[in-house]
């Protein structure tokens, strides 16, 4: 097995990060000898390894089954085709519990730290989530909650949030969530399809300083979901709830005494979560995801690309209405501790994040590409200022993470962290491609794909791309494909999601390109790629030349249907004090030109004061398309900052 060391290999401009010594000892390392003796195989390194990973999938997951430790029988059978790329079924006679999984630590050590912006903040050790667990499941029992009943989330990413998720689990029932910042309609949108038996809310939340009260939001969604038994509110902000109807969680759990969880074992395929697409263009989808392909598909990633293990504290700055939070509660499986945080990450100021994880050794740090991007933006430096030696990883996802982000990271935030752009979705719960410990970082790049994920780029045609932009696909089954969408029997809103552009092959929605380093390059989402003259140009590439101009804060840009064609129109908002002149407008028109070339120049630059973005901070480039062409945006509950639309309605300099 190869493993590059730091003092074998000289790091080159572009190399940001290079594993040393230490990658021997790393999760992967020891994995990877363990196939080698088994096998009798040699790889020459992570691409070789992935390689054989995808080649001989059912050893493979076998393995990942057995290394990870997973509490469950494993059955005869790893792997059973079905008679489409969806029908196939990992581990077909498996049995597992989600929650006994990330459950098998009852320790008096710290299992999660949770803090409220600069006001509150409390620890639970793991015998106390396991007691909280099983007071909240013995409730949930009275109420008639049993196998296949959905139980919804209104809640922040808190301690009582994943308690309340464990308690669902263990019996076979199905958790779904969303933020508190959801409005109304937002959450009627996706829980009013699945019909939650019982909805677990909260008084009020943190941002910025402010209370923010949600108790009549939760009154008028418990009002108009029928389904429901039980609404139990978490008291955040120790508001009065009488008025609401609600039963406190306290006292919900407080009546019952903690005892030893039997916990039921049920198909490996099993429903755990359902999970909700944007829904910027429509009422949103609803994914359901297994017990058993999340819990694997987590394990695989935690522990052999992140090198998760005991004693570490992971921490990822999400909401509930994210699939990063699912992705961070899975920590508890490789037993580790966790890092909750409420509240907005620049209060009260650039480093508050930075202050908590530091006091608390975090290992792992997770964020998206738009909030490096805001730090970038507002010039926080913490590599003088907070001791964040503990930092071992950064990872980033939600957007791709542009070179000058790379540089930035580096320069200011974590100079000896390894960085991971990673890049997946909903619709997997986890991801297709991603870091590991023992291969180099490159500038700009996803270090490669994720082990036993048969990724490829296809041109247009369905052909495998040595090089250039292409769609990302992935070419065979693997165990965390969703198990189906709510409320499609047949499976065909399925199909159509993932399966329309190439027959029997898996198409994500990304333009993607792969490097020479084996590695890959998001440009961002296929279906927002602009197409003047019948070139399809990825927006991520735009943006990152438009945003290193000191007068640029934020950019979007979108294609507009124009004298039988498609022409590029970008809007940006500008920092505080600069305009939108001739001057300005010629440099970035220039810089597009040069850097990326003149069928990427947009045929109009506009300034705006916002962009739209949806709940987890993406941009919505089609949202922005529809408004301009007058069109109706089927779905704005599912934006943070929907008022920011009108900024692109009926603008004077789109009619010429």
């Amino acid at each position: 097995m190869s493993i590059h060391s730091t003092k074998a290999v000289a790091m080159d401009e572009s190399m940001k990060w290079q594993p040393g010594h230490e990658a021997a000892q790393t999760q992967l390392a020891r994995f990877m000898k363990q196939v080698e003796g088994e096998t009798k195989k040699s790889f020459r390194g992570y691409v070789d390894f992935w390689r054989w990973s995808v080649e001989n999938k059912e050893k493979f997951w076998s393995k990942v089954w057995d290394f990870s430790n997973v509490i469950g029988e494993k059955g005869a059978t790893i792997f059973q085709p079905g008679a489409h790329f969806q029908d196939s079924r990992f581990f077909p006679q498996g049995k597992i519990n989600f929650a006994e999984n990330l459950l098998r630590r009852r320790d008096n050590e710290t299992a999660l730290v949770f803090k409220g912006e600069n006001r509150i903040e409390r620890t639970l050790t793991f015998k106390q989530l396991y007691d909280q667990v099983s007071q909240v499941r013995q409730a949930l029992t009275d109420l008639g909650v049993t196998k296949g009943d959905r139980v919804a989330g209104y809640l922040p990413n808190m301690p009582e949030t994943i308690i309340a998720m464990l308690a669902t689990a263990s019996l076979g029932a199905i958790w779904s969530s969303a933020s508190p910042d959801f409005g109304v309609q937002g959450v009627l949108d996706r829980f009013g399809q699945i019909e939650p038996k019982v909805m677990f809310a909260v008084d009020g939340y943190l941002y910025n300083g402010k209370d923010v009260d949600c108790r009549d939001k939760v009154k008028e969604v418990m009002g108009k979901l029928p389904s429901l038994k039980a609404t139990v509110m978490v008291e955040y902000l120790k508001w009065d709830i009488v008025k609401t109807g609600a039963i406190s969680f306290d006292a919900f759990r407080g009546k019952y005494k903690p005892y030893d969880i039997t916990f039921e074992r049920f198909d490996f395929n099993h429903p755990l979560y359902i999970m909700f697409s944007s829904g910027t263009t429509g009422i949103p989808k609803c994914i359901v995801h297994g017990a058993g392909g999340t819990l694997l598909q987590h394990l695989k990633e935690h522990k052999l690309h992140c090198d998760v293990k005991r004693g570490d504290n992971v921490f990822y700055f999400t909401t509930c209405g994210w699939m990063m939070w699912n992705w961070l509660v899975s920590g508890l499986a490789s037993e580790a501790a966790l890092l909750l945080y409420d509240g907005s990450p620049f209060y009260p100021s650039g480093y508050a994040l930075f202050d908590y994880v530091g006091r608390h050794a975090c290992s792992l740090f997770g964020t998206s590409a738009k909030y490096i991007d805001a730090l970038r933006t507002n010039e926080i430096h913490v590599a003088d200022r907070i001791e964040m030696s503990s930092v071992r990883l950064i990872t980033s996802t939600g957007s791709p993470l542009s070179p000058e982000g790379f540089d930035y990271v580096y320069e200011a935030i974590f100079p000896a962290a390894q960085l991971a752009s990673i890049s997946g979705g909903t619709d997997i719960v986890s991801c297709f491609v991603l870091g590991n410990p023992i291969s180099p970082v490159w500038r700009g790049e996803i270090q490669g794909p994720g082990l036993g994920m048969d990724i490829d780029v296809f041109d247009d045609a369905g052909k495998h791309m040595p090089s250039g932009k292409g769609e990302l696909v992935c070419k065979t089954p693997f165990p965390c494909m969703p198990i189906g969408f709510w409320n499609d029997p047949e499976g065909k809103k399925y199909s159509a999601a993932y399966f329309e552009r190439f027959p029997g092959i898996w198409c994500h929605g990304d333009w993607c390109e792969s490097t020479e380093h084996h590695g890959l390059i998001i440009h961002g989402r296929s279906d927002a790629t602009l197409n003047p003259g019948g070139v399809r140009i990825g927006t991520a590439e735009i943006y990152r030349i438009v945003e290193q101009h000191p007068e640029v804060k934020e950019s979007i840009a979108v294609g507009q249907d124009w004298d039988n064609d498609v022409r590029v129109v970008l809007f940006v908002v500008l920092k505080e004090g600069a305009v939108l002149d001739e001057g300005l407008t010629t440099r970035l028109k220039k810089s597009i030109k040069d850097r990326a070339s003149p069928r990427h120049v947009p045929a109009k630059i506009i300034p705006v004061k916002d962009i739209p973005r949806t709940k987890s901070g993406k941009i919505t480039e089609l949202a922005v398309r529809d408004v301009i062409h007058g069109r109706e945006v089927k779905n704005v509950e599912a934006l943070a900052n929907p008022e920011a639309l009108a900024h692109y309605k009926d603008l004077a300099e789109l009619k010429s």
